[in-house]
């Protein structure tokens, strides 16, 4: 038996870590509270990558290849475009990694809905409707404070509580992120059940935009990209209109504008960049506390590891705990740290390698058809140091 045999865990936020981490923790026998402020565990309206690196978290908590292919389609290949023209510019063959666990193409409702049954069979106790209001870490315990006006002294604290974390600002004090230049939209439409299980992105000056097929074509999802000057808010939850999506993707390929077309509703949000927390985790006098995905490091969405990260965290934190107790928190936040650190960074520098513009766009351009022609596998292999990683060893 482990440390975390019989301990009372309580997380904040049901999305992709904090269920993950519910669920591994549940696994090695602790008690595990889960609060979340929305009425159902649910999440809507997006699609999202899970590479080899997050998909080997999600077979060591127990979905094996036929639980993820119900739920989940697995991509053949990554094509760059050109967005004006369309033509391709360079195919990267996923296939080609025959050491993969696959790399999944989830609807964001899909995955949130299998791991929360994960962590409800597991034993994990999912309180819906609490809202938490503050953490306070200035005592022997943590202390949540919430918006109905209840308090909890968890002796063993997880925040999984996203962008706008109160257990990161506990522990950090309030961020300060700053607006990208970026905006993104984002819409899912109708699909093609013929079409490949291929993650396309279309690149041209100061915009972008990648697609790929949903529940076995049956959907499709898409983001789109472009560079603007204000913001005023960092939100998820703002909506635009489609036709103002149109029109800055007017100049793009035919295929890209016949996804376009077809969107009746999208959402847009800004893009901003947030610092790494500086502090992840702390032991008190008779408790503990860490944070876990979004609420440590929040990415642009350049890289499609945002999610995969939260899962390495989960399950990381999980067999830290159930071999060292608290005392493992330090050097699991030393272990982790870079690694993030490297992708959040990963992420800012293809945020500009996607919006390139006059000559260095047409070098860059020409760059990819090269490789495309001799050495599409090594611009693959420049994403070993992402998808080789094992989180579950």
């Amino acid at each position: 038996m482990g440390w975390l045999a019989g301990r009372e865990i309580t997380v904040l936020g049901a999305g992709v870590a904090g269920l993950a981490f519910g669920w591994a923790a549940a696994q090695r026998d602790a008690k595990v509270i889960l609060l979340e402020q929305a009425e159902a565990v649910r999440e809507v309206g997006a699609g999202l990558q899970i590479g080899p690196n997050g998909a080997r978290v999600l077979r060591a908590l127990g979905l094996d290849s036929a639980a993820l292919d119900r739920v989940a389609m697995q991509a053949r290949s990554v094509e760059m475009h050109d967005g004006l023209s369309g033509k391709r510019l360079l195919r990267m063959d996923l296939g080609a990694r025959a050491r993969d666990p696959g790399h999944y193409l989830f609807h964001r409702a899909d995955l949130i809905e299998v791991l929360a049954q994960g962590a409800r069979a597991a034993g994990v106790q999912l309180h819906l409707l609490t809202k938490v209001a503050g953490v306070d870490l200035s005592g022997d315990t943590p202390l949540i404070s919430t918006a109905q006006g209840a308090q909890m002294r968890p002796a063993l604290l997880i925040g999984a509580d996203g962008l706008q974390s109160p257990t990161r600002a506990a522990l950090n004090g309030l961020a300060k992120p700053f607006f990208t230049g970026q905006a993104a939209w984002r819409a899912v439409i109708a699909g093609d059940p013929n079409d490949a299980p291929v993650v396309q992105a279309y690149l041209g000056p100061g915009r972008h935009l990648v697609s790929y097929p949903l529940r076995g074509g049956k959907l499709r999802n898409i983001i789109a990209v472009v560079e603007q000057s204000e913001w005023v808010e960092e939100s998820w939850s703002l909506s635009d209109d489609p036709a103002k999506l149109r029109r800055a993707f007017s100049g793009f390929n035919p295929q890209a504008r016949r996804w376009l077309d077809a969107v009746q509703d999208c959402g847009f949000w800004g893009l901003f960049r947030h610092p790494v927390a500086a502090t992840w985790q702390r032991e008190m006098p008779d408790g503990a506390v860490a944070i876990v995905g979004d609420a440590v490091h929040p990415t642009l969405p350049f890289l499609a590891q945002g999610a995969a990260m939260g899962l390495e965290d989960a399950h990381t934190l999980a067999r830290t705990l159930d071999r060292d107790g608290t005392a493992g928190l330090a050097q699991w936040q030393a272990e982790r740290a870079p690694r993030c650190q490297k992708i959040v960074d990963g992420a800012t520098s293809n945020a500009r390698a996607f919006h390139l513009r006059g000559p260095m766009r047409l070098a860059g351009n020409l760059a990819l058809r090269m490789a495309d022609r001799v050495a599409s596998g090594a611009m693959l292999a420049r994403y070993d140091w992402i998808y080789d990683y094992d989180a579950t060893r």
